[in-house]
């Protein structure tokens, strides 16, 4: 039983750390809005300026942008039906794991009743730690050119980690790029 236990956390964490990988997305529309008439884009230059971002990263999301909307019919115009803009929002999250079970434990030489973790080989009663992680959003806003109002909103939330591979940090942004982009064009009920 207590090797079953002993299994138990590693997986639990090994769980927990591949679902922080995921997207989470959301999206709204103007419900009024056409999107079978949009075919052409070029991207709200005002707006991507003011994004506080490494000019690195700006460069990797527009290109991952293109290519999306290139996948999706969408051909790059000077004269386009949307404007795509984007906007970012970070924080940091900091997760505590709490294994403590209570009672005696052994913390080294000798018995020790306050027994809160210990160090390298100490412990039946198990212990805290902390991690810290930083949670990233991506908005990806498009916008009629005609009405200069937004008709379509895509956000991405999820885990960005501290990616010194650039190789990974590109395959990362394309990833939160592919699943907003995923939601458009929305999925509208025929008016009646």
């Amino acid at each position: 039983m207590k090797i079953l236990k002993l299994l138990a956390v590693p997986m639990l964490m090994m769980l927990f750390l591949s679902s922080c990988s995921s997207v989470q997305v959301l999206s709204d529309y103007d419900k009024e809005a056409n999107f079978n008439e949009y075919k052409t884009y070029a991207f709200y230059k005002t707006g991507i300026d003011k994004v506080q971002i490494s000019d690195l990263d700006k460069k990797r999301i527009l290109r991952a942008i293109e290519a999306e909307m290139s996948n999706r019919g969408f051909t790059k115009s000077e004269n386009p039906d949307l404007l795509v803009s984007i906007f970012t929002k970070e924080k940091e999250e900091v997760d505590i794991y709490n294994n403590f079970r209570g009672g005696f434990g052994w913390g080294g030489w000798g018995w020790n009743p306050y027994y809160f973790g210990g160090g390298w080989g100490g412990g039946w009663g198990g212990g805290a730690f902390a991690s810290t992680r930083t949670e990233g959003s991506l908005y990806i806003d498009l916008i009629d050119t005609d009405s200069k109002e937004l008709v379509w909103q895509g956000k991405g939330v999820g885990n960005l980690g501290n990616i010194e591979n650039i190789e990974k940090k590109e395959e990362r942004i394309r990833e939160f790029v592919a699943e907003i982009l995923m939601q458009y064009p929305p999925n509208q009920v025929a008016a009646k």
